[in-house]
């Protein structure tokens, strides 16, 4: 098949024992990126620059959010004031858990989404490398800087809104006795995961002249790698200062991902 004149290889289904090994298969694209360091360290120092500038960001919107988590609490559950003490406190603990909950979840997209907009010479040289130390090829479509931009920042708004539907809909069932301490995080970190992957591959395919709906279809057809790699990036965005660090490697990582994805050799350069 092809996506603005650019051949595509068709993605393969996988079976169970398939995807378990494609899943740790993504989880180790991002140890890769991290290896990457070392093979080329003022590249990859470089990639630090603009994740600093939106760490900054984010970090003090994510604090204000903590430090007025309870004021927050109280604004969102007026519908227990007439409760006793105890049930009253329960509420509210489990209003301001889900509200830094959701909170984690959306600082997570909006920092990659803004270091991505914030450092894309940067991060387009370091997934450019890593495709030429793979031995190519590299395709490119010919579209302007200024439109890709603009097909970039569409993107992300679209995954900015499907982050903050998800976000809601898991704040409101955080509130299900049980399902909300047990099932809700755990969706919530594949929810983040997933978001992810979709975001950080960007790059890659949008070299390719390959827009958003294929690139999330492409994607879907190998979600058990696509998760892995997502969800090893996901707990390392958690970790203070792990943001930061580990984002230039998640970009070279994501472009392993997307080599694997659309069929191209994504081993070469390991040897």
């Amino acid at each position: 098949m092809t996506e603005q004149g650019v051949a595509v290889a068709p993605p393969r289904v996988r079976g169970g024992s398939g995807m378990g090994r494609d899943f740790f298969t993504g989880i180790g694209f991002l140890f890769r990126g991290l290896g990457m360091y070392a093979r080329n360290p003022k590249m990859m120092f470089l990639g630090l620059i603009p994740a600093v500038i939106a760490g900054a960001v984010i970090t003090g919107a994510v604090v204000a959010m903590v430090v007025f988590s309870g004021d927050l609490a109280d604004v969102i559950t007026p519908f227990d004031r007439g409760w006793s003490d105890g049930l009253r406190e329960t509420v509210h603990v489990v209003a301001m858990v889900a509200l830094i909950g959701v909170t984690a979840l959306l600082a997570v997209f909006l920092y990659t989404a803004l270091a991505l907009l914030i450092g894309e010479p940067f991060y387009e040289k370091i997934s450019y490398n890593v495709e030429r130390k793979l031995g190519g090829p590299i395709e490119e479509a010919k579209t302007s800087f200024v439109r890709m931009l603009g097909r970039s920042i569409r993107d992300s708004l679209r995954l900015l809104l499907f982050t903050v539907g998800a976000g809601l809909a898991l704040f409101v069932a955080g509130f299900i006795p049980v399902v909300g301490e047990t099932v809700v995080p755990a969706v919530g970190v594949l929810v983040g995961a997933w978001v992810l992957a979709l975001e950080l591959t960007t790059v890659t395919f949008e070299r390719r002249g390959i827009r958003f709906r294929e690139r999330r279809r492409m994607l879907r057809q190998r979600r058990s790698m696509a998760l892995g790699f997502g969800l090893a990036t996901f707990v390392c965005f958690l970790i203070p200062l792990g943001a930061v660090l580990v984002m230039p490697a998640a970009v070279a990582g994501a472009t392993l991902l997307s080599r694997r994805v659309l069929g191209l050799p994504d081993a070469a350069a390991a040897r």
